[in-house]
């Protein structure tokens, strides 16, 4: 047998090929994962996974304003006591309009004209506490629905919430441009959760910018006035004071208007955020804050208390803001310390040696 390769005519001739026995074992082969098909129960209750900082907005909320007193021990014993102070009440005043009556007619006829002013006034001011706790609990419950939609792009749901946040500004003329727009666009586009940013960003952002220049300006004289105190005391009743008309501020500039039952569960709300979100902690550290007024500190520790009171007023400002505002930071970001304050970080610089 020669060793000559063969030519290209040998190789295209056809060639017999062996077909195995159909009979033969073939590999094994692995067997394959079953195919499972999940179908969606049209029944369940959907769950929407919101963000931390939103969890702890709404967990404040739920703390505060929607907590129903009455079903605990604490909320019974105070409306006991309310009760029984009521009680006390109507008797003193029933037994000096009887004393008044046993004196003179004309004693007893006043009298009685001014118990019955003062319990219509009574009446009147409950009723506006009713509603304006009412209010605020709206505005919770916007704040709450309106982060469901945008988690879940519901335009349905979005477009009602959307006239519902145009509605609780109909009496500031200076809203009217802004809800007009968004109602226009309200029909118009087609995502949930392009509604919901729009909305934020022509009618909620414009608010931002008036909360934010309040909680500056509480901060700026919390600094000021706790720097030159001559007191402790003094600076303690300030700063509560100044937390107080700053809640009070926020809350009226994103719609709300708080009474003194209204006040009291804002304010419980704020404490919560505060706690949940680790007070003064809340994207600044305390201890990069402090570090930062090392200058400061140096030159007097009263200037460094009077900058660490006006950064707890700040941040007392921005929990309420959190809470108080009628929809959560979606197209806008959530302002911390260094942007509401910058006032407070900045540093000297030493000048250049030659």
């Amino acid at each position: 047998m020669s060793g000559r390769e063969p030519t290209p005519e040998e190789r295209r001739r056809p060639r017999a090929v062996r077909i195995e026995a159909e009979d033969a074992p073939r590999p094994a082969r692995e067997p394959r994962e079953p195919i499972v098909e999940i179908t969606p129960d049209p029944f369940a209750f959907e769950t929407v996974a919101l963000e931390p900082g939103e969890q702890a907005v709404e967990t404040a909320q739920k703390r505060g304003i929607f907590r129903r007193s009455l079903l605990s021990w604490g909320g019974l014993f105070w409306s006991a006591l309310g009760g029984l102070v009521s009680l006390a009440l109507g008797l003193w005043v029933t037994q000096i309009v009887d004393g008044l009556f046993a004196r003179s007619m004309a004693l007893g006829v006043i009298g009685l004209g001014l118990a019955a002013f003062a319990v219509l006034a009574l009446l009147v001011l409950g009723t506006r506490e009713f509603l304006r706790v009412a209010r605020q609990k709206h505005i919770a419950k916007l704040h709450q629905d309106f982060a469901k939609a945008h988690a879940a792009d519901d335009r349905e749901h979005a477009r009602k919430l959307v006239s519902e946040l145009a509605a609780l500004y109909t009496a500031r003329p200076e809203t009217a441009r802004a809800r007009g727009d968004i109602l226009a666009l309200r029909s118009e586009i087609v995502d949930g959760r392009d509604l919901v940013e729009i909305a934020e960003r022509t009618l909620v952002a414009p608010l931002d910018g008036k909360a934010q220049a309040a909680i500056a300006n509480a901060a700026k004289r919390v600094s000021l006035v706790t720097t030159i105190a001559p007191r402790a005391f003094i600076d303690v009743a300030f700063v509560l004071l100044q937390a107080v008309r700053l809640i009070r501020e926020i809350a009226e500039i994103y719609g709300g208007r708080p009474g003194l039952l209204g006040f009291v569960k804002l304010a419980r709300s704020v404490a919560a955020h505060l706690a949940i979100t680790g007070g003064m902690a809340a994207g600044d550290s305390l201890l990069q804050q402090v570090v930062g007024h090392g200058i400061a500190a140096k030159i007097s520790a009263r200037l460094g208390e009077g900058m660490l009171n006006g950064l707890l007023t700040a941040r007392i400002g921005l929990s309420a803001m959190a809470v108080c505002r009628p929809m959560p930071f979606a197209a806008q970001p959530a302002p911390n310390l260094r942007r509401v304050v910058p006032f407070l970080f900045k540093q000297e610089k030493t000048p250049a040696r030659d």
